[in-house]
């Protein structure tokens, strides 16, 4: 079904958008119509929107960092400010190939993003999520795409190589996701959220873990809040990396880096 001419404010499926709830209720409905196939599609498509679920898994994609990532229902959908995590990855010192994990990887928009840029990079990715490793099969080579926890599923051959560890890591506390907007809340994985009692569990795995996998000067890259970044600085000092923090004011975007030094003896 092509929209063919310009939706107003007045336009039912607008109306109903707004009524639901949907502040950008025009460019909503432009969105489904485009998507939508039929008369039909639309208005399950509008019914599932109307009920809360994201756009962006109901129109089934997501705008990431200028790439169209394609989204399942029930998949995490990638934050616009996670593209700074992305060009924070990007300005790093790099080889031209170099080996490139996207680890939490949820639908791999960080991945994708990343492969985009650095066209010779060594991609792999890796979720928890059944879900999330199918849907980034969809936007990545499929068969670097792996299912398991963390750096387990990970072909062992990448130990010592890895340039740059992307870890989207949850880092929601515990204790805030039920105040979390029902769209995340009810329709992403609660694995993709909570990062435990202070929002940092899975990143202090991570940085635990990433000592191992890095290469001599690789880097290790997650998310953090204003808050956690100290916590965050700690877990990677005591895994015995150096550290940086790059913020984005417009985004109040966080990311905390990593960086494995030489191995002993060189």
């Amino acid at each position: 079904m092509t929209r063919t001419a310009r939706i107003d404010s007045f336009d039912p499926l607008v109306v109903r958008l707004r009524a639901a709830g949907c502040v950008f209720a025009e460019e909503e409905a432009a969105l489904l119509m485009d998507a939508a196939s039929s008369p039909g599609e639309l208005e399950s498509m509008a019914v599932r929107r109307i009920a809360g679920e994201p756009l962006e898994q109901v129109v089934g994609w997501a705008e990431f960092a200028g790439l169209r990532i394609l989204l399942d229902p029930g998949v995490f959908v990638p934050r616009r400010r996670t593209e700074f995590l992305v060009s924070v990855a990007l300005g790093l010192p790099l080889d031209p190939a170099p080996v490139v994990v996207d680890l939490c990887c949820g639908s791999g928009a960080v991945g994708a993003a990343l492969l985009s840029a650095l066209p010779g990079c060594d991609l792999y990715a890796a979720d928890i999520e059944p879900a999330a490793v199918a849907c980034a099969r969809r936007n990545l080579p499929p068969s670097r795409v792996y299912e398991g926890d963390l750096f387990a599923p990970l072909p062992t051959g990448l130990r010592g190589r890895i340039a740059v560890l992307a870890a989207n890591v949850p880092y929601v506390a515990t204790s805030d996701i039920p105040f979390l907007p029902a769209e995340a809340r009810d329709h992403e994985p609660l694995s993709a959220l909570d990062g435990g009692d202070d929002g940092l569990a899975v990143a202090r795995r991570v940085a635990r873990g990433a000592r191992e996998w890095l290469a001599p000067g690789g880097h290790v890259l997650i998310e953090a809040t204003e808050a956690q970044v100290p916590l965050a600085e700690r877990a990677f000092t005591d895994a015995g990396l150096s550290v940086r923090v790059a913020v984005d004011e417009e985004w109040e975007a966080r990311v905390v880096v990593g960086t494995a030094g030489p191995v002993r003896g060189q």
